[in-house]
């Protein structure tokens, strides 16, 4: 038998998948409009990112949004990364997919140790 604080923290698990990595909606919620949630919060992140790593979002332009919500939806952010670190992930994930040149030296070695 679970306690009444495991099936809340369950319930929160289901919620933060549904918002943050394309679950299914929990019991009692609306689809249409926890998908806007997600879509809300997506873009809050993108725009945290590219003020935390301007130098992505001036190399990718456009881009970054798209790009952003790509990474976005295949690596959720966690309560156990930070919004640096995370902006980060992203700038590693797309040097290691041709999108944005490999930094240069001491950049290059910053990023790593931040993984």
């Amino acid at each position: 038998m679970t306690s009444p604080r495991e099936r809340l923290a369950g319930q929160q698990a289901q919620l933060l998948k549904a918002l943050l990595a394309g679950g299914e909606a929990p019991a009692g919620f609306d689809a249409g409009r926890l998908h806007i949630e997600a879509n809300v919060l997506r873009n809050k992140q993108s725009r945290l990112a590219a003020y935390l790593r301007p130098d992505l979002a001036e190399t990718l332009g456009d881009r970054f949004g798209a790009l952003f919500r790509e990474y976005a939806a295949s690596h959720p952010k966690t309560d156990a990364i930070r919004a640096r670190a995370y902006a980060d992930a992203f700038g590693t994930w797309l040097v290691e997919r041709g999108e944005v040149p490999k930094p240069p030296g001491r950049l290059a070695r910053w990023l790593r140790r931040g993984s």
